[in-house]
């Protein structure tokens, strides 16, 4: 063997047992890696397996030498999983618009932005995951053009029938190719409610089309819900059965069950109720905004019809093949009524509003079945006392997140995510009611949790950020080598409920030493627990992200 071979193959030896011994990293910056504005609390999470306390921290340019902002870390808050020591750190004085990296223990985090444009671009990329999401001819995003045959019967009662309903269009609900009203309506809600509560922050038309570009997605909504109500007292509650989860990955156009798709007939109060209240809120919209008397009017009607039957239906649909199915009513039948009143002056809709929402109470949650803060917000408009049921839920929230080392206020149940933001997204309505500022911590927490400041230091919407989730349970992504923009993972959960899936991982476990019992979240594509995107996530996200947003444009109507 020649010298130079040997001489290679010591040095390799070297570096290999190098790396074996190589200490493992002790401390890990925990912050969100798409920034702050400029007025923002601003702070960060230290994990370390040694004490901290009196070290100081710094705020650099990345990969800079010149720090901009120094201080002591102070005392441990407790320990995490593996980690005997929790150090919060806080640098909120730091104002000056630029790009920065916090600098601890000869640690460097991620780099974050500090200006109030920082969310523009999360905001942006949210949007596309809704095209993605696109079903029938809609002009979906990373596929063509699919499922144009639904639906091709009609299940009611349990009892199959021939009958076939246009219910084309509208959005796949998460990582498969079923669709729902229930999550539809929420999501549609959502994007109607957003351009509502704040026209400049998503008035933005990047298509340049003269439509806002939230109201041209609301309006995919919009079109497939029109479809749903095809008989007076019926709706489609549902298009396709679980035979979709066990068709293997395809994409939604290459779908062998394309001419196979029922629709699940039902009715009940709880879907009358989001239902009306989406219709009733698009009139406004297409009435005052868009000018579109037409369409507007077709909305109203299909509200009030519907609404109109309210009393004579069940009170909790119990169609389709049980995923969806909410546990309350009034909540959402106070959300149609506000809105009806809202579209019509009619006080009869706000006297019902007002008695439905007083008896759905405060549901101290957030999810697409725990909305009655939606209608709270509405009524207290005009009868403040309805303001408490907010406060009831922030308050629980703010327990929760001030129990956690990183603050997030859930509980490790399924779609944590979509819950956080939710406590996020009742914050902002709380400040927009009363002016106070009580909750505005509590709503930068979830949002940085989302973005970066967790256990596992990700993002978890993609392409925003250093590091972001890569391998969402998505079809449609993995056939596009994972790309798919303004996905959000649906969140971690406890080791408990996720031990309860059968879940063939694909992928090791990078982030085995920040799991704890309490929460685990896997970057795998095979994760539909933690790592799944939905339409209702995503439209509370951009909720809560949007409004953060400083968007110099609004709709041309306003």
């Amino acid at each position: 063997m020649r010298s130079s071979h040997r001489l290679l193959i010591l040095l390799w030896s070297l570096t290999a047992i190098a790396f074996e011994i190589a200490p493992a990293q002790t401390v890990f910056i925990r912050a969100s890696q798409l920034g702050f504005l400029q007025r923002d609390t601003k702070g960060a999470v230290i994990l370390s397996r040694r004490d901290l306390n009196g070290q100081m921290f710094e705020i650099v340019r990345p990969k800079g030498n010149e720090a901009v902002y120094r201080a002591a870390i102070g005392r441990t808050r407790g320990r995490y999983g593996q980690f005997g020591y929790v150090h919060h750190i806080d640098f909120s004085s730091l104002a000056q618009p630029g790009t920065y990296a916090i600098r601890a223990a000869g640690q460097e985090s991620y780099p974050f932005v500090v200006g109030d444009s920082a969310y523009n671009r999360v905001v942006d990329s949210l949007m596309l995951f809704f095209r993605v999401q696109r079903c029938g001819t809609t002009d979906p995003l990373l596929h063509r053009p699919c499922h144009t045959h639904d639906a091709t019967h009609l299940i009611m009662g349990g009892t199959s029938g021939r009958r076939k309903v246009d219910a084309s269009g509208g959005w796949h609900d998460a990582g498969d190719y079923v669709k729902f009203l229930n999550t539809a309506a929420y999501t549609t809600y959502t994007l109607l409610f957003a351009f509502e509560f704040n026209p400049q922050a998503f008035g933005f038309d990047n298509d340049t089309n003269g439509i806002p570009d939230v109201l041209d997605e609301a309006k995919i909504g919009l079109d497939w819900l029109l479809k749903l109500q095809f008989e007076e007292r019926n709706l489609i509650t549902q298009v396709q059965d679980l035979r979709d989860h066990d068709q293997g990955w395809r994409l939604p156009e290459e779908d062998q069950l394309s001419r196979d798709r029922p629709g699940f007939v039902g009715s009940g109060k709880n879907l009358v109720g989001i239902y009306s209240a989406t219709m009733a809120c698009a009139y406004r919209i297409w009435s005052d905004n868009l000018h579109d008397r037409e369409f507007a009017s077709q909305c109203l009607t299909a509200a009030e019809d519907l609404y109109s039957l309210r009393n004579e239906i069940p009170d909790l649909d119990t169609s389709g093949t049980g995923m969806y199915r909410d546990v309350h009513y009034r909540g959402k039948l106070a959300l149609a009524a506000i809105e009806l009143y809202l579209s019509t002056q009619r006080p009869e809709y706000l006297q019902e509003a007002k008695g439905y929402a007083a008896a759905a109470g405060s549901d101290y949650w957030w999810s697409w079945g725990d909305i009655n803060s939606y209608a709270h917000y509405r009524i207290a408009r005009w009868d403040k006392a309805f303001a408490k049921h907010l406060r009831n839920n922030l308050e629980a929230a703010r327990k929760l997140s001030r129990g956690h080392a990183f603050g997030e206020a859930s509980t490790g149940q399924w779609g944590s995510n979509n819950a956080l933001l939710g406590a996020a997204l009742q914050g902002i309505l709380w400040k927009r009611l009363t002016g106070e500022t009580t909750f505005d911590s509590l709503v930068t927490l979830q949002r940085d949790f989302i973005l970066g400041r967790n256990p596992w230091g990700i993002s978890f919407v993609f392409g925003i950020g250093t590091n972001f989730a890569k391998h969402f349970h998505s079809q449609v992504a993995y056939f596009n080598g994972g790309y798919l923009p303004g996905a959000l993972a649906a969140g971690p959960v406890s080791a408990a409920t996720l031990s309860q899936y059968p879940i063939p991982f694909e992928r090791q476990d990078a982030y085995k030493e920040f799991q704890t019992d309490a929460s685990v979240y896997r970057d795998d594509r095979m994760d539909y627990v933690t790592n799944e995107p939905t339409i209702t996530a995503a439209a509370t996200a951009l909720f809560v992200l949007g409004v953060q947003s400083n968007r110099n444009q609004t709709h041309p109507s306003q």
